[in-house]
């Protein structure tokens, strides 16, 4: 019997921690699979987060490093420097990624180091119990925001891929959502090609990817893939933007 669908390669068999309805694993199966499908699993180095994808060096077969929190770009920018023949990864959430780790994505990027950022944007800290994240949406009840995020006092959310399209540096950005079969055939077209430009050597590459977070959302899954639809996607539009590939047609 042919077979048609399988684990790739790129993931190991350790059972997944996710809560369930989680879109973690969605988006490290995509990712696995792009590091399968380009062949370069065997000089993949993957740079692992504080926060619920710690344990990403558990799942992803190729060789990992986990960074202090938010630091992962940084850690990327050495091990591509040091190992100009890898391909390096980071994978983040929007804890580690837009708050604490700000600064190294925004200087990374306006280098346009070669390296390829996964960044999971579920609106919400996951791992430490549910806190109001950067990526909150106005209005959005968390832990730390029992009344609903005020944009009044704390600010509005802020939206990675419109900053860092701003600069002048970075190759190749665009969001991306996993809520259904058709957002995640396009979400896995989105991350093989961010990881393609790194093969290829054209520098920095960001795929935002709108999550769910059901547990802190304090929804069931079906709910929390509906929020990101009706709730979510219309804050943060999905879409390509930035694509130096075609800025030089």
């Amino acid at each position: 019997m042919a077979v048609v669908f399988k684990k790739p390669e790129a993931l190991t068999d350790a059972p997944l921690h996710y809560c369930p309805g989680c879109t973690h694993g969605i988006i490290h199966r995509l990712v696995a699979e792009a590091i399968d499908d380009l062949g370069i699993l065997g000089r993949t180095i993957g740079v692992a987060p504080v926060g619920c994808a710690v344990m990403a060096y558990d799942y992803f077969s190729c060789d990992m490093v986990e960074a202090a929190h938010g630091r992962a770009p940084a850690v990327a920018t050495g091990l591509k420097r040091a190992r100009p023949e890898n391909i390096v990864f980071t994978y983040q959430g929007d804890g580690d990624l837009a708050s604490i780790g700000m600064a190294e994505t925004v200087h990374a990027a306006t280098r346009n180091e070669n390296i390829t950022v996964i960044f999971v944007n579920n609106a919400i800290y996951g791992m430490t119990g549910g806190q109001m994240a950067p990526t909150s949406l106005p209005g959005q009840v968390t832990q730390t925001s029992p009344y609903g995020r005020d944009v009044k006092t704390v600010g509005y959310p802020i939206k990675v891929c419109e900053l860092l399209s701003a600069l002048d540096a970075p190759y190749y950005i665009e969001r991306v959502a996993v809520n259904n079969v058709k957002n995640v055939m396009s979400a896995k077209k989105a991350i093989k090609r961010a990881f393609q430009n790194q093969v290829d050597g054209k520098g920095f590459s960001l795929i935002e990817v709108v999550s769910s977070c059901p547990t802190n959302w304090g929804m069931t899954p079906e709910k929390a893939l509906k929020w990101v639809e009706t709730d979510m996607i219309p804050y943060y539009p999905l879409g390509v933007y930035r694509d130096k590939s075609k800025e030089a047609e």
